[in-house]
């Protein structure tokens, strides 16, 4: 019974491989289909660590509460 589900199971995902066209894989390369951090959540985790004047794990400089940096 182990053996015909591990079998099921790797069929099941062998199915889900594909070919890409060449028209398809443009995208790839999309600096929007990475998954690093984008320019724009560092600065609204820059603006965030700031407001809420707490020191956080960015690495940035965040000042106290009183707004002095």
């Amino acid at each position: 019974m182990k053996r015909i589900l591990i079998v099921l199971v790797m069929i099941g995902g062998l199915s889900s491989c594909t070919v890409l066209k060449e028209y398809d894989k443009v995208n790839i390369n999309d600096p929007d289909m990475t998954l690093q951090d984008k320019k724009c959540d560092r600065n609204v985790i820059t603006m965030h660590s700031y407001r809420e004047a707490a020191v956080g794990a960015n690495g940035g400089k965040t000042g106290g509460g009183c707004g002095c940096n």
